[in-house]
């Protein structure tokens, strides 16, 4: 029995032992389980924060893109530049530029087969299908009419890659290059005509004997438009007048440019220029030279070659002066004539025509040396114009044979009234009285003084004698020719015909140019 009741006790005991045991355990999986809750919990509330934050950030970014958009919209439509979007299909997925949403609404979702038809624009299609097979960025033009004109836009396409690397689309950007293009135009038009007019304005200057040129504020030439000094305009490049010039020479023309820097006022001055042994006349006008600013930076001026001119009025006062000289002596000449004409004319009548006769002869000697410019006269000329009346009537009956010689003015005037008298009194008297007559003018070269030789010969004429008294026309060959030329005259009355010499020194003659 005791053993009984021990047995259950120590059972009884275990089993109140054990009891707390099993209460201590329960309790610990309620804490742990509150525990693992307490952190998924915690868990959850830091993953849905991260989440809100995740979402304003994404909120965030989502706005600033939208304005990033809307800015680069408004700035492409600013900037007049239309872009768009295309897919394979060459739709429109997205539009933007200066018209608004109007024109892109009527696009959106339709095609470049369903909006244009024209080979010009099927000619953009083509290059548009060829980005999205080649994946390579093109450029083009195309023409489209709009509102309120026709534009010409220049086109940028891009392919838009997929992950693949294939294009899924196109990104195209189009800028209006009508104004661009129309002034690209309107200067290669300006170009043009610049260029025609510096080519006339060039060829202006070859034709006329006016150089161009312009000089830095040292003096330096920068550029000539053509020979100038006698020197070619490539060494008169950044050179002074004073290097060219040599010194002395060169003082008028550099005290004129001076004046010009210094003052800032045009000039004009003709001066005379020594270059080597030569000289020539220049008539200058120079004028300051300024930059956009107006400030100074050289001088531009035109130099004239008037050489020429200025030798012309040289000759001219010499012309001038040998008028008044020969007027004078003219003037005495014909008062001699008058009074031995008067001498031995019978009637009024006679004088008049002798006198008449004779001042022809002479103006028509002086007829000759004005034609050239009073420089001589062509003795072949003078003989056939004492002549002419003659040679007009009876050509057959005159031999004019000679070299060609020129005389001195005064020697044209003697020699012409000369030959007149020998004419006048073969008509009268002599060869010329008579069908069968004939008259040979010749001369030749003197050897010893470079003088000439001149004959008058007649034939076939009445029989000569010696005249009784020697008259004007005897004068005129004879002492006239002598005295004022220093001639050596030998008439010879020889019965077949009147022979004349007159040895005219080389003095009274125009020397010839060589060659």
């Amino acid at each position: 029995m005791k053993k009984t009741t021990g047995r259950k006790a120590v059972g009884q005991g275990a089993e109140k032992a054990a009891r707390p045991g099993q209460i201590k355990v329960k309790s610990n999986s309620k804490t742990s389980a509150a525990a693992r809750l307490q952190r998924e919990t915690a868990l959850h509330a830091r993953t849905r924060a991260r989440l809100e934050r995740a979402e304003e950030l994404a909120r965030q970014r989502s706005e600033e893109c939208e304005e990033l958009k809307a800015r680069f919209e408004i700035a492409l439509r600013g900037a007049a530049i239309h872009a768009f979007a295309q897919d394979r299909d060459l739709r429109y997925t997205w539009i933007t530029g200066p018209y608004g949403d109007e024109a892109a609404l009527r696009m959106l979702g339709r095609t470049d087969d369903e909006l244009w038809s024209s080979p010009e624009q099927q000619a953009v299609i083509a290059v548009k299908r060829r980005v999205l097979a080649t994946g390579i960025p093109e450029d083009c033009e195309v023409s489209c009419i709009m509102p309120e004109r026709r534009a010409l836009f220049a086109l940028h396409i891009e392919p838009v890659l997929a992950p693949s690397g294939e294009a899924d689309g196109i990104m195209c950007t189009a800028v209006d290059v009508s104004r661009i293009r129309s002034l690209e135009s309107e200067q290669r038009r300006l170009t043009e005509d610049l260029a025609t007019a510096v080519q006339r304005y060039e060829f202006a200057l070859r034709g006329s004997n006016v150089a161009v040129f312009t000089q830095d504020t040292d003096l330096r030439y920068t550029s000539v438009s053509k020979p100038l000094f006698g020197l070619e305009p490539g060494a008169l490049y950044g050179r002074t007048d004073s290097e060219l010039l040599a010194g002395a020479r060169a003082g008028a023309i550099v005290a004129l440019k001076n004046e010009v820097l210094q003052q800032g006022e045009p000039r004009d001055a003709e001066l005379r220029i020594e270059t080597g042994a030569a000289a020539r006349w220049y008539d200058f006008h120079i004028e300051p030279m300024c930059d956009i600013r107006g400030g100074l930076i050289g001088l531009t001026g035109a130099a004239v070659d008037i050489t020429e001119r200025k030798e012309g009025e040289a000759h001219l006062r010499l012309l001038m002066r040998e008028l008044t000289h020969r007027s004078k002596n003219l003037l005495a000449v014909i008062q001699a004539m008058a009074r031995q004409t008067a001498r031995h004319a019978g009637s009024i009548q006679t004088f008049l025509e002798r006198f008449s006769a004779r001042v022809q002869a002479l103006a028509r000697s002086h007829d000759l040396l004005v034609q050239e410019s009073w420089h001589g006269a062509s003795l072949k000329e003078l003989v056939r114009s004492q002549l002419a009346h003659y040679l007009d009537r009876e050509p057959d009956q005159l031999l004019i044979e000679g070299p060609d010689i020129r005389l001195k003015p005064e020697a044209a005037q003697s020699l012409g009234l000369a030959l007149h008298e020998l004419a006048a009194n073969a008509a009268k008297h002599g060869a010329l009285s008579r069908p069968e007559g004939h008259v040979e003018v010749r001369w030749r070269p003197l050897a010893d003084d470079g003088g000439i030789e001149l004959f008058w010969r007649e034939s076939r004429g009445p029989k000569v004698s010696m005249p009784r008294r020697r008259g004007f026309g005897s004068m005129v060959i004879e002492h006239n020719l002598t005295r004022s030329l220093d001639a050596q005259v030998n008439l010879d009355f020889a019965a077949e015909g009147l022979i004349c010499r007159v040895a005219v020194p080389g003095g009274q003659l125009v020397a010839q140019k060589p060659g």
